[in-house]
């Protein structure tokens, strides 16, 4: 990632509006939201929401799909995960002892479980 794309997320992000419908929309991967409860559920007029949903998705922050008349937006994880790691990459000058207690707190609240595939019995371990 470039700093200029970098920058361009971070600005976004630097909105307390913005931030909240990122965390929102964060919150309900991978459903999404449509705009109008994105809106509502913050208390801000929908053409409000509809500019603050621009800027995130400009940042590439957010996507957007139609969906009949609505349009319903996602937090694009992937694109939020490049601008941690650029933030992070070059953490502690290399002593990787410094780094662990940062990269441990990093970990998501839900992280995947591994599943046995269906009609599948797991292997005893």
């Amino acid at each position: 990632m470039e700093s200029e794309n970098a920058i361009l997320a971070l600005g976004a992000l630097a909105q307390a509006t913005r931030l909240e419908a990122f965390r929102l929309l964060a919150a309900h991967e991978p459903d999404g939201l449509a705009a109008g409860v994105i809106a509502d559920a913050l208390a801000v007029p929908q053409n409000t929401m509809s500019s603050h949903l621009a800027v995130l998705a400009r940042a590439g922050l957010i996507r957007s799909q139609r969906h009949s008349r609505s349009i319903v937006y996602r937090a694009d994880l992937a694109r939020f995960q490049e601008v941690a790691l650029f933030l992070i990459k070059d953490c502690c000058g290399g002593r990787p002892e410094l780094c662990a207690p940062l990269i441990a707190d990093l970990q998501p609240c839900c992280s995947p479980t591994s599943k046995p595939a269906r009609g599948k019995a797991r292997a005893p371990s």
